[in-house]
């Protein structure tokens, strides 16, 4: 698959490193070879230890917690490629962080999301692949290329392999809000399930109210689809409600684990039978749990890396 390999290198940050070498591995490629570090004050320090002079170059960076820190070693790992004359950068960013703060809610409100993409245009990145951001119009704050990537096709085939005839039958597709209703419907006509809509009231960040479920889902078996899951509140709401109103069992999925604060310990209380999650983030130890069941994306970020060298179409993995 991958006939040309003399001129792409793939490089890492410490975001996600076993992911990164995953990426590198179905390209039959070694990580180029670099060390990001951070000094005594926290400043963050790239060394680049083999020449990219003209190379197509790659960098494996998830915006992830600490977000900041990983940021900035994104930023100076590009600035650092290009000052050596790498002939084009992609930064490859598996989930990208202050993607939440896309718009002015209330008046004086920052758009960081805007600010982070102008940061990586600033520093030399010539691309950007990503996958499932929160909004997706965030493409739209490049002026740069930028390779969108779907976690979906990969939730499905999960569900296919691990349900199959059963959920013709016995399931439906969840959203959590109103606001994830587009995506969880392109889920639901891929598996050919029901659609239900939890309608939410959320009083303030990261604390939700369920207020009302509209769809049938008394006696069924649900699947709950979000992009992603921070603190866990949302999902673990909608699942508790749902086994409250007559659903069989829970399952919840998503693409982007973040995990924060007291994520883990509702998880493990709540309805849910089984987590999927992606792993465009990395998960500690003691963040892998019993009920999370995680999927890589390595071989799908391959593929694309690969596209993009080649000069081919990425939008035609998804057809």
């Amino acid at each position: 698959m991958y006939t040309d390999r003399r001129n792409i290198k793939i490089f890492s940050c410490n975001a996600n490193p076993e992911l990164a070498k995953a990426i590198a591995k179905n390209l039959l490629l070694e990580l180029g070879k670099g060390e990001v570090s951070h000094f005594s004050d926290g400043e963050v320090s790239v060394k680049i230890d083999e020449t990219v002079r003209g190379a197509d170059v790659y960098i494996i960076q998830s915006t992830s917690a600490p977000v900041n820190d990983n940021l900035m070693e994104l930023l100076i790992m590009i600035d650092a490629l290009r000052r050596a004359s790498a002939g084009r950068i992609t930064a490859v960013i598996p989930y990208y962080g202050y993607a939440r703060q896309d718009r002015k809610a209330r008046a004086r409100d920052p758009i960081s999301a805007k600010l982070v993409a102008n940061l990586i245009t600033t520093a030399g990145a010539d691309r950007v692949l990503t996958m499932d951001l929160h909004c997706a119009q965030i493409q739209g704050f490049f002026d740069i290329p930028v390779d969108h990537l779907h976690g979906s096709p990969l939730i499905v085939d999960y569900y296919r392999e691990k349900y199959g005839e059963q959920l013709l039958t016995d399931f439906v597709a969840v959203s959590p809000d109103l606001g994830s209703v587009g995506r969880v419907r392109q889920f639901a006509t891929k598996l050919d399930i029901p659609l239900a809509i939890i309608d939410k009231r959320r009083p303030k960040a990261n604390v939700s109210e369920i207020m009302n479920i509209i769809g049938d889902i008394e006696g069924k078996r649900v699947i709950i689809i979000d992009d992603m899951i921070d603190t866990a509140g949302t999902i673990t709401n909608a699942a508790n409600a749902l086994k409250e109103r007559g659903a069989l069992s829970v399952d919840a999925c998503c693409t982007h684990a973040v995990l924060s604060g007291p994520a883990i310990d509702r998880i493990e209380k709540s309805a849910i039978q089984e987590l999927l999650v992606l792993n465009t983030i990395s998960l500690p130890k003691e963040k892998k749990i019993a009920k999370i069941t995680e999927i890589s994306v390595a071989q799908i970020f391959a593929e694309a890396i690969s596209r993009i060298h080649e000069g081919a179409s990425v939008s035609t993995l998804f057809d």
